[in-house]
């Protein structure tokens, strides 16, 4: 079994199915944009296992609080990771995470937007180990998001080619 799929399974994660916009939405750019060994990947939200957004929704310090904001981080980070999976066909072919973008929706006052993006950070750290998750962030509030999602992540990452 491949690294990264195992750790997956170790920790419990499952990857979610496809991203299901609400109907009659049309989405007209790629999720993830390989390009040579360089790739792009889309803002990512969290979501069930079955391809729904997961909420809570709203803004963080508001309506979501900054612990359910950290956990939808997490779940944006493995939303990420079965996208990655579907383009990629295998998560080992990462070689590094270089950089991510992380934006919460924000309730006026609340400046903790690092701490939420460090759920998406941490996790990737873990899954992939320090040297290939170690990446370069940003971590801003935003008045608002997709949706009405708490948090959107998007990440530029080098891949081996085959």
């Amino acid at each position: 079994m491949p690294k990264v799929a195992e750790k997956l399974t170790q920790m419990g994660l499952v990857l979610p199915a496809a991203l299901q916009p609400p109907a009659g939405l049309v989405l007209p750019f790629a999720w993830v944009n390989v390009r040579g060994a360089t790739v792009y990947v889309s803002g990512h939200g969290p979501q069930n296992e079955d391809g729904s957004i997961a909420g809570p929704f709203g803004q963080v310090g508001g309506e979501v609080s900054l612990n359910d904001a950290v956990d939808l981080a997490r779940k944006s980070a493995v939303s990420m990771l079965a996208s990655l999976q579907r383009e990629l066909g295998d998560l080992d072919r990462i070689t590094a995470w270089n950089r991510v973008f992380g934006m919460v929706n924000t309730a006026p006052g609340f400046d903790q937007q690092p701490l939420v993006i460090n759920g998406f950070s941490e996790l990737i750290i873990e899954i992939f180990g320090p040297e290939i998750g170690r990446h370069a962030r940003s971590a801003i509030g935003m008045a608002g998001l997709p949706f009405n999602m708490a948090v959107e992540i998007e990440a530029h990452l080098t891949i081996a080619t085959v």
